[in-house]
């Protein structure tokens, strides 16, 4: 009977259709990435010894060495850092604001600073605050309903997009640009409405961005539950003050770190394949969607292989980029080396939409790219 199941092994390659041994292939993953706790368990410990780990943070230089740490546990062909320079931005205390009206009285609201942002002074910038939807409204007014206040950027998310990321975008741009728009008429601060769709009272961080030779002024983001009573108390009182206090600070660039793994192709190995997410994350959580799973699901990439024993034709690499959330610093590195080193990367993919059950791929490529791509889609059929 052994000998006979021997046998069968031996044939069943002969006996099997390629598109039958791709199938069962599919299903050895499937079932191995399904019942392996593996991931789980590395996403909670980066989760929760490594939570809030902002570039250039101790938490971040302890993610960096646990997932090169991982990965030389998986006994890849290479495990290596590629080092990279990224911006050191401190929140300091907590920040913090005060509606402050003769009228209807004083009430705090969540708020959180906007990565890069100056902060206040230590007694903080007491002024009147004018609301705006855009920067088509903020420029109607212009300099002389907006110097000497804080512009208060309230836009929403469009909920009717079923595209959440598309709805993402009509209303980012406040959050990135807003600080510089509104200084540009002589604001002394800006205040923006958080980017989600959830009504809640939990403000969201991200970064802001100064255009050169405007001045800069201090951003942050409120609630969107505190954006609504922002407005509401507005309407009853345009002449209401805030008390806007806000303590983060910039720092010269520090040394910080890309993480690469690899297992080297069979037939192609000059030809890459990149999977990716980006290891660090707002200080604020512990960036468990955005984008601890991201790095998990590309060390898990390579994980499945070695488990399986499966060697793949072309090299493939996970890469955990640092600085995502601000400059980027670590993708432009990672892509400047590339360059340098003359790779060929036969695919990339990213994972970065968070950890919920997957619903497909985006692809960015041209026609004839996506044509190669599309006669690939059996492959992602179960």
């Amino acid at each position: 009977m052994k000998r006979s199941l021997t046998l069968l092994g031996l044939l069943l390659p002969l006996i099997l259709s390629a598109q039958d041994q791709d199938s069962l292939l599919i299903r050895e993953i499937f079932d191995e990435a399904l019942t392996s706790r593996e991931g789980y368990e590395n996403l909670h410990w980066l989760c929760k010894n490594t939570g809030g780990r902002i570039d250039g943070s101790p938490e971040a230089a302890a993610a960096v060495e646990f997932t090169r740490q991982v990965m030389l546990d998986m006994g890849l062909d290479s495990v290596y850092l590629q080092e990279v320079m990224v911006p050191r931005w401190v929140r300091g205390t907590k920040e913090s604001a005060r509606m402050i009206s003769p009228g209807l009285g004083s009430r705090d609201l969540s708020i959180t600073a906007l990565g890069t942002s100056v902060g206040t002074d230590e007694e903080g910038i007491v002024a009147n605050v004018v609301e705006v939807q855009d920067f088509e409204e903020l420029s109607r007014l212009g300099t002389a309903q907006v110097r000497g206040r804080i512009v208060f950027f309230n836009r929403s998310m469009d909920p009717t997009l079923l595209n959440v990321f598309k709805a993402y975008g009509g209303a980012v741009d406040q959050r990135v640009r807003g600080a510089s728009e509104a200084a540009e008429y002589g604001a002394v601060a800006a205040i923006i409405r958080s980017v989600t769709t959830s009504l809640d009272d939990v403000p969201h961080t991200g970064v802001q961005e100064y255009d050169e030779g405007i001045r800069k002024i201090p951003a942050v983001c409120v609630s969107t539950l505190g954006a609504d009573l922002l407005s509401s108390w507005l309407e009853r009182d345009p002449d209401l003050n805030l008390h806007l206090v806000s303590n983060c600070r910039n720092y010269p660039d520090v040394k910080s770190f890309n993480v690469v793994g690899e297992i080297r192709g069979s037939v192609h190995p000059e030809e890459i394949i990149t999977v990716g997410g980006h290891l660090d994350a707002w200080d604020t959580g512990e960036g468990a969607h955005d984008d601890g799973t991201g790095c998990i699901h590309a060390m898990e990439s390579l994980r499945l292989l070695k488990a399986l024993g499966i060697r793949p034709e072309r090299t493939v690499r996970a890469v955990m980029f640092m600085d995502e959330e601000m400059s980027q610093s670590g993708s432009d590195k990672y892509a400047e080396l590339a360059a340098m080193n003359h790779e060929h990367h036969y695919m990339a993919l990213e994972s970065d939409r968070g950890g919920f059950m997957p619903r497909g791929f985006g692809f960015n490529a041209d026609s004839n790219r996506l044509e190669a791509l599309l006669a690939l889609s059996s492959y992602f059929r179960p």
